[in-house]
Formats: structure tokens, sequence, C-alpha cells
């Protein structure tokens, strides 16, 4: 495992706040997976306020919205992050077309 997973213990419930703003997509994946390894091997239990689209996609995880009123629990799909990476990658030239045009 990568110096980041040693810095976790087997058990333990863990807060992370935006943990995409430090690593690469690449490392988005690794972390998904030191996630899985901590859940399935220690009784760890992860806490994570983020944007990305990537970790927000971890298995069964809980998704919970808090721009709507109440907080309520959303799916993958329905978030604003997925909605827009997903129709940027599909649609780049006219995402960027409406960003700049005067």
């Amino acid at each position: 495992m990568s110096v980041f997973a040693n810095r976790f213990g087997k058990q333990g419930i863990y807060l992370l706040d935006e943990p995409e703003a430090a690593l690469s997509p690449t490392r988005q994946l690794t972390l998904l997976r030191i996630i899985r390894d901590l859940e399935t091997e220690g009784q760890s239990q992860f806490i994570i306020a983020t944007h990305s689209p990537i970790i927000l996609a971890y298995p069964d995880a809980q998704i919970l919205d808090f721009d709507s009123s109440p907080i309520s629990q959303t799916t993958y799909e329905d978030t604003s992050h997925y909605q827009i990476t997903k129709g940027f990658l599909e649609n780049r030239g006219r995402y960027l077309r409406k960003l700049f045009e005067d």
C-alpha cells in the first residue's frame, strides 16, 4: 500500500474533507481501493465531504445532498457533480461556447 494508506489504522471512523483537492483522478481511484480494503479488513467507516464524481461513485455509499433543504439522501446519478461532469465530457464544445459567450 501507499504512504497514504499507511496513515490509516485497521479500525476507526475517518472524516475526510474534500480529499480530491490534493489527488489526481488516478489517486482518487487509489483512495477508493484503500477505503475498500480498510472497510473490509478492519471495521472502518468513512464520512467524506466531496465534490468528486469519482469518490462519490464508491459502491453502496450513502450520498447525502447538503445543497437541498432539508438535507436528503440522493443517488449517484442525481448528484449535480455527476450530471455536470457527464454533461461536460459528452458536450465539451457546447459547455465551453456557453461559458465564454459574451
